[in-house]
């Protein structure tokens, strides 16, 4: 399997887990699935005594671990450079250095003591082992300590790429790659609290492609997928890297955010957007298809502070626009520039109308 192969795989079993009410049956098919393609862990292996490195290195065998064997003095400086959920070692001087050493991740430390008396075990877990295994383990011993070792390894990473994936799918729309709807309601409100905290200015864009069910019905609705991930694109390109963002709505709708810009640039960025889709077809089912969109546009030149309705009212504004722009002839921007005390006002009371 390439690199990441197991991650794509795991994906694609939490988007079904998305859309599909969850049973105690369906988590555990799930984790078997994971577990199934996840690679063997990775293992430090930093042993002082040559005999017993030499040993463990027979004894350990690939389908369990992958193993890489270290000096002690290396083993933190390796653990920088690649994590290993797994170490294995004799030297407690370096179970206190990995402990102290406030790693991004914890790894599993397994303790080989030199006796198998209660002391030396107690000493390890007291510094900071998660298991001990004697020097002179006997074959099945070593084989269960290791496979635990494993399994915790596993189930943490399952974990981590759960958290990860699951992260990914509830923020991202899964079809354009844009944020999803709802990544939106809870960072939309956010970039208002911001605005606020600074006082600063924030635009919102609404966005609709024009005759869409057209569109499917000509091009079926695998070319109207193609054209909605385009649209994305499209949106994107026009706007500031790691500044304003989109995400999409809904079916053909998309909002783009752009924090910190007042009306007469939030203005020509949504002319730039307009020009952006209706400027150049797009390439669908082997066709070049001309499409266009509506745009609604809400500006607070400064967003006022504490007050929680301001998001569905800038909401409520930039929709009324795109409602003028789609029923004024479409392939239109349609803004709108609110006073800081006109928040409880009605989004029938538009500043400007403005059309390319």
């Amino acid at each position: 399997m390439t690199s990441g192969g197991h991650t794509t795989v795991i994906k694609r079993v939490l988007e079904r887990r998305v859309h599909e009410p969850a049973t105690p049956e369906d988590t555990t098919a799930t984790v078997a699935v994971m577990l199934r393609v996840l690679p063997p862990p990775h293992a430090l292996l930093a042993i002082h005594a040559d005999a017993t490195r030499a040993q463990l290195e027979l004894r350990i065998h690939k389908e369990m671990l992958n193993v890489v064997c270290c000096a002690e003095h290396e083993a933190i400086k390796r653990l920088r450079e690649q994590f290993r959920p797994l170490v294995i070692t004799d030297s407690l001087t370096l179970i206190r250095g990995i402990r102290a050493e406030h790693l991004p991740r914890e790894p599993f430390i397994l303790y080989i003591t030199p006796l198998e008396a209660p002391e030396a075990i107690e000493t390890g877990l007291r510094t900071g082992a998660d298991d001990c295994l004697p020097r002179h383990a006997s074959e099945p011993q070593l084989t269960a300590r290791l496979g635990t070792a494993r399994r915790i390894a596993e189930l943490e990473e399952v974990l981590r790429i759960t958290l990860i994936e699951n992260r990914e799918i509830s923020t991202t729309d899964e079809l354009t790659q844009v944020a999803s709807r709802r990544f939106f309601s809870k960072h939309f409100p956010r970039e208002i609290e911001r605005a606020g905290r600074y006082r600063r200015p924030l635009s919102l864009i609404l966005c609709d492609i024009d005759f869409f069910k057209h569109i499917n019905d000509t091009l079926g609705h695998a070319g109207g997928d193609a054209i909605l991930k385009q649209f994305g694109i499209r949106l994107q390109e026009c706007l500031r890297s790691g500044v304003d963002w989109v995400a999409r709505l809904g079916g053909e709708e998309f909002a783009v955010i752009l924090p910190e810009t007042a009306y007469d640039q939030a203005l020509d960025a949504a002319r730039r957007l307009r020009a952006s889709i209706a400027d150049r077809p797009f390439p669908a089912q082997g066709k070049m298809v001309e499409v266009t969109a509506s745009f609604g546009m809400c500006n607070l030149e400064q967003v006022p502070v504490g007050e929680r309705k301001t998001a569905d009212h800038m909401l409520r504004v930039a929709d009324a626009a795109l409602y003028r722009s789609k029923y004024g002839g479409r392939n239109r921007v349609t803004a709108a520039l609110l006073p800081m005390n006109s928040v409880r006002g009605t989004p029938d009371s538009l500043h400007k109308f403005l059309t390319p």
